[in-house]
């Protein structure tokens, strides 16, 4: 006898309650949400991560795509005023280029005949000033050694060439040897003149790849992409210049023998957003303490420091976050991002990345491209002469 009846007549049988349930009413709806978001979002993270590891596979053909790409949008505005003005597209763009390399072999060339006329004196006064510092170590409270502080200094050598490939990424794979390195400068020439040549037609055959449907949702993300990319690297450029006329100018006032260099470095550092200028900014301290003094390296801290916060409060507020549109905590997660990732070539093309992508998501998430009725352009050897407008 059961201390527990059953339900209805005593003749029927036992039936499992479940059975007469539609399977889908079994799970939840809030499951359901989760099911489908979780699939979804695997999926996405999948293709990221396949994208990310050809990426890291290619990265000697890559670099030096992504760098004659950011050139392009430094040097296309120049092309379309030459252009405007009648000139013929192909020369215009010779010519930006033959600006481009006017202006970095001059500096590069101002940088070596400064460095190499103070070399000598800076490993001189840097000895000095090695030894002075091991001295005040042995004085202090601390009573540091010359054999402990040589031993630390060691542990600093070997880590530094045990993880010198991961430190600097990409860029030591691919600069490894000379022919690699001239391999991908004129990958990185040829991909800037083709860019400003032919960039027009080199997109539209890259939209023409997707569907007829999907044609003006890409060619709007992607104009609206290489918009972003043309801001960011204008805006880092002001930024940049910023950054060196200050740090160089504190080091010309404090006398300091290598400033143009310092300047130039600064400038050149800067384009890794947050963390490049103060790297840089860190060797002119190290030239004022070597040359005179502990006050003097204080000060040009002061400078350095001062420099810094003008960046990050006025400038990549009012400058770069206009350009891009892209949240500051956004720019240093993807830099830090990117710097695991490739090193510091990760470190330099992780912002125009983010600020694109962000560009052109938003502009697909907008709706805007299905009040979009004007065909695509059609590369033809009449449009020839307009190719590479942005």
């Amino acid at each position: 006898m059961s201390f527990f009846p059953r339900r209805g007549r005593a003749s029927e049988p036992d039936q499992d309650p479940r059975s007469t349930v539609p399977e889908g009413e079994l799970v939840t709806p809030g499951m359901r949400i989760a099911g489908a978001w979780s699939w979804r979002i695997l999926v996405v993270l999948g293709v990221v991560g396949v994208v990310i590891f050809l990426v890291m596979q290619l990265r000697a053909v890559v670099i030096p795509v992504f760098v004659g790409v950011l050139l392009a949008a430094l040097l296309n505005p120049l092309v379309d005023w030459l252009h405007h003005r009648r000139v013929p597209r192909v020369l215009a763009v010779v010519a930006a280029a033959l600006t481009l390399i006017a202006v970095v072999g001059g500096l590069g060339y101002l940088v070596t005949t400064q460095v190499s006329r103070g070399a000598e004196d800076l490993s001189a006064r840097s000895m000095t000033a090695y030894a002075d510092f091991q001295e005040f170590l042995l004085d202090s409270p601390l009573h540091v050694t010359s054999e402990q502080f040589q031993e630390l200094l060691d542990q600093g050598v070997a880590y530094v060439e045990a993880n010198w490939q991961s430190l600097l990424g990409g860029v030591v794979s691919f600069g490894s040897g000379l022919t690699a390195f001239l391999s991908g400068l004129l990958l990185a020439l040829f991909t800037l003149l083709l860019v400003l040549y032919d960039g027009r037609n080199i997109g539209s055959w890259l939209v023409r790849l997707f569907p007829r449907r999907a044609r003006a949702a890409v060619h709007g993300a992607a104009r609206a992409g290489w918009t972003s990319v043309s801001g960011f690297v204008r805006a880092q450029i002001l930024v940049a210049t910023v950054d060196a006329v200050g740090i160089g100018l504190g080091a010309a006032i404090l006398g300091l023998p290598l400033a143009i260099p310092i300047a130039v470095l600064v400038f050149l550092g800067s384009f890794i957003p947050f963390f490049g200028a103060i790297i840089t900014g860190t060797l002119a301290v190290f030239i004022a303490l070597v040359y005179q003094g502990l006050w003097p390296a204080v000060i040009m801290l002061i400078i350095v420091l001062g420099v810094q916060q003008l960046e990050g409060h006025v400038l990549q507020p009012l400058i770069m976050g206009n350009a891009v549109k892209v949240h500051p905590l956004a720019v240093v997660l993807a830099v830090v991002t990117g710097t695991m990732l490739a090193g510091i070539a990760g470190a330099l093309f992780a912002v125009p990345i983010v600020a694109a992508l962000n560009s052109m998501i938003a502009f697909i998430a907008s709706g805007r491209w299905r009040q979009q009725s004007k065909p695509l352009p059609t590369p033809t050897a009449e449009t020839r002469p307009e190719l590479g407008r942005s």
